[in-house]
Parts: C-alpha cells; sequence; structure tokens
C-alpha cells in the first residue's frame, strides 16, 4: 500500500498543527500554573498585612482609656477581621477601615500612629500587588480556547480584594512626601556588620540600632549618596564602584523629630578592613542622637533585638550571611524586598 505526495503533505500538517496546538496548550496550562502560585501568594501577603494591621489596632485600643467606647469597638472589630473566612474577609475588614477613619489619633502615641500608617501602607501594597494577579490570571483563565481545553483544572478562579483607605489626613502627624535613602551594609573582613545606637530627639530614653546611609540629595545618584554617607557617619573614603548592589529594597513608615517619614531604602554592601569610625561628619541633629557605632555579628543583633532595643531592618540578623555573599560574588545581586 502506497500514499501518495499529497497524503503524507496532509498528514504532516495535521501532524503540525496538533504538534502546535500541544505546544501551546503545554505551555499556557505551565503559565496558569503559574500564575495561580502567584495569585495564591500574593493573597497570603496580603492575608499577613491585614493580620499586622489587625494587631496595631488592638495596641491602639489598649492605649485607649479603660472606659473608651470607642477602644473596645476597635478591640472588637479587628477580632472580627481576623476570625473571619475568606467570603467574609473584605467586609470585616471594611467595618475596621471605617472606625479607623473617623478615629482620632492626636491623642495617641506617635510611635502608635506611625505604627498605624506603617501597617496601612503595606495593606495598600499587598492589595494593589494580589489585584494585579488576580487581574492577569482572570485575564489569560477566561480566553476561549483556555476553558474549552479546560487548561485552567479544576483550581478555583481568584477574587479581587477592596478595602476602603483610611485618609491621611486624619494622621496626627504630617506623612512627608516619601524620602529616598542610601544605606551601607558596611562589613569587615570578620563578616560583621557596623550598626549605629541612636534615638529619636522627641523620645531620647528609646534607642534603636541601625545601617550607615540617609537621604539621598537632590541630583544625587544613589551610589554618591552611599559614599558621602559612609564618609559623614564614619570618616571612611570608599570607593563607588567596590559597592555592591543594591540588593535590598525597605519601604518603612517612622515619627522622627515630629515628622511621619515615608522611607524608601536602597541596601548597598561594602566591605572593609575593620576600623574605628568617627563622626567628624555628622549634622548637629546627628550629634544629639546618634550615641554610638558597634561592629556586630548575627548574634550581637540577636542579643541587642533580645534585650529590646529595634534593629534596623528588622530581619538583619537573618539577612548577614546573605550580605557577606553579595560582596564576594561576581555578578550583581538582584534587588529584593525586606522588612
Amino acid at each position: 500500500m502506497t500514499f501518495s505526495a499529497l497524503t503524507i503533505l496532509i498528514v504532516a500538517l495535521i501532524a503540525a498543527v496538533i504538534a502546535v496546538v500541544g505546544a501551546w496548550a503545554y505551555g499556557t496550562a505551565n503559565r496558569l500554573d503559574r500564575l495561580h502560585v502567584r495569585s495564591d501568594l500574593s493573597w497570603q501577603a496580603l492575608d499577613a498585612a491585614l493580620a499586622r494591621r489587625a494587631v496595631v489596632v488592638r495596641a491602639i485600643a489598649a492605649a485607649m482609656p479603660a472606659t473608651s467606647g470607642e477602644g473596645r469597638r476597635l478591640s472588637m472589630l479587628a477580632g472580627q477581621a481576623e476570625r473571619a473566612e475568606r467570603a467574609q474577609r473584605e467586609p470585616a475588614e471594611n467595618a475596621l477601615s471605617g472606625a479607623l477613619a473617623t478615629l482620632d489619633t492626636h491623642s495617641l502615641p506617635p510611635q502608635l500612629v506611625a505604627e498605624l500608617a506603617d501597617a496601612e501602607a503595606r495593606v495598600l501594597i499587598a492589595r494593589r500587588f494580589h489585584n494585579d494577579a488576580v487581574r492577569d490570571t482572570l485575564a489569560l483563565r477566561t480566553r476561549r480556547p483556555v476553558r474549552w481545553l479546560h487548561l485552567g483544572g479544576t483550581a478555583p478562579l481568584p477574587t479581587y480584594f477592596e478595602i476602603a483607605e483610611r485618609p491621611e489626613s486624619s494622621s496626627a502627624l504630617q506623612l512627608d512626601d516619601v524620602r529616598t535613602s542610601a544605606r551601607v551594609v558596611l562589613l569587615d573582613d570578620r563578616g560583621r556588620v557596623l550598626l549605629m545606637r541612636g534615638h529619636d530627639p522627641a523620645t531620647p530614653e528609646s534607642s534603636f540600632w541601625f545601617t550607615v546611609g540617609g537621604a539621598v540629595e537632590s541630583g544625587e545618584t544613589l551610589r554618591a549618596a552611599a559614599v558621602r554617607e559612609i564618609s559623614e557617619e564614619t570618616g571612611l573614603t570608599a570607593d563607588p564602584d567596590a559597592l555592591r548592589g543594591p540588593l535590598w529594597r525597605r519601604v518603612a513608615i517612622f515619627p522622627f523629630a515630629g515628622e511621619l517619614i515615608r522611607s524608601e531604602e536602597l541596601f548597598f554592601a561594602l566591605r572593609t578592613d575593620e576600623f574605628v569610625p568617627h563622626s567628624g561628619g555628622f549634622t548637629e541633629l546627628e550629634q544629639r542622637t546618634i550615641t554610638e557605632h558597634r561592629w556586630c555579628t548575627a548574634a550581637d543583633i540577636r542579643t541587642i533585638q533580645q534585650g529590646g532595643e529595634p534593629v534596623y531592618p528588622q530581619d538583619l540578623a537573618a539577612l548577614l550571611d546573605e550580605a557577606n555573599m553579595a560582596v564576594v560574588r561576581a555578578d550583581e545581586p538582584a534587588v529584593r524586598a525586606i522588612r
């Protein structure tokens, strides 16, 4: 039995079409799987941000007078939001947002005001990432060929999460514009990081620890700002090309000197020989608020934190090995978000 050239050509074309469709279906199914994973992870991040907001709200409620009905109401709404199932989570969180919209923060401690602003900013960012992930997943999942071939499998469709935003004007502190800061994980040959100890001039009794760095000035690059801050805060003259990074990005809202600061911090890593820092380049405010330099191991950082003094970034002890690896690797690190 023989086949004509036309028959062979038709069979080959059909096989090619099947192969192309199969490759497209396989690639689309894999892409859908990744999008579903992204949606799930973004929901977990949003859930964690909402949970942190509830914790801050309970702290605010505890700071109110024991006879305050508003405090009891806030605590109740925070608990309901935390316990709500996924289907009821949105109305529960919006009820809490509605209560926060009427909250008078002028009588609250500035630190709690900053914690609330930071928690709400993180909820806003997490909600946007989640809704973006949901949009991308639905855009692909609802296409006719995808539905006809059931490429989405049995995974449920992800859903958007909408939540009311509390106006910033209700804060007792004025929220500044976003300030970009260049920070440096300055490491010695033993892998220790140089930390500074300081305090808010408004609360000198509460100290905290942080890495070298500060705000980027107008017309200045991140790398140039990092080198300048190293010189001003330690006396060390650094080679800009020796800086590795940025490797981390941190967004934080905190009170300082009577202002509420929203800061986007980008971290470089730099290795140097151990030296004794000096404060000759400190500004007048830094001279009043920075009290100590110390070279710290990861264990030292954990000891400081266990003693009740915060260290920023919060996960620096766990991140120290990553910074030490970054300064010896040939390739530039990818920037990732940290706390």
